[in-house]
């Protein structure tokens, strides 16, 4: 029978969570970057259950109001992220159209449910598929970034634009709430600490 390999505690050891130094667990203090030292990320769920909320909230404003200002030789409108991907596809660009629906609904979806997921799990000490579980984690990291693809978007549309004569985009008050969902969503996946997830295999934390 395999054994399984030993836990950080049981070798009196922790991890610096600034500089990834192995330290001693009795040390309060990185030797190396003289940062704090935790077994775990302190009120890690409880922080990161803050961010989520406030991202979902913010989300509804974000896809409800609209998100830029479009006036082509004098004929103005106002466009949401998914009227402006709909009108997108059906000029032609289905390309952009859909990497603003990918970035735009599809990336924050994913990570509301992965994290909601993840929280609750952990919370409830499950031993359900825990390197599933983590990989999911570490999926939600990578994605997270490019959930910032779609206010870089209306950014360039507005650039290009601006060189045509006699037409004007700005952005409106729906780009912000989205900008603040992305900043939000990345703060609840940084304050998660997935070790969280293999504490339900063995109590880890001293």
């Amino acid at each position: 029978m395999i054994s399984q390999p030993p836990y950080a505690a049981e070798l009196g050891l922790q991890l610096c969570h600034d500089c990834g130094n192995a330290c001693q667990l009795t040390d309060r203090e990185c030797p190396r970057c003289w940062s704090v030292l935790h077994a775990r990320k302190p009120n890690s769920i409880g922080r990161t259950w803050a961010f989520l909320i406030g991202a979902l909230i913010l989300y509804i404003p974000a896809n409800l109001l609209p998100v830029m200002y479009t006036d082509m030789l004098g004929n103005g409108s106002e466009s949401t992220i998914l009227s402006g991907v709909i009108e997108f596809w059906r000029g032609g660009s289905w390309d952009i159209a859909l990497l603003i629906f990918i970035a735009s609904v599809v990336v924050p979806c994913i990570k509301f449910f992965v994290l909601g997921l993840l929280l609750v799990t952990a919370q409830r000490r499950s031993r359900w598929a825990m390197p599933e579980r983590a990989r999911l984690y570490r999926f939600i990291e990578v994605i997270g970034y490019w959930s910032m693809l779609d206010v870089l978007v209306v950014a360039l549309v507005a650039a290009l634009v601006q060189f045509r004569a006699l037409s004007t985009i700005e952005p409106r008050l729906g780009i912000l709430f989205f900008g603040l969902v992305v900043v939000l969503t990345m703060m609840a996946s940084m304050s998660f600490d997935p070790r969280l997830i293999w504490d339900a295999e063995k109590n880890d934390v001293r």
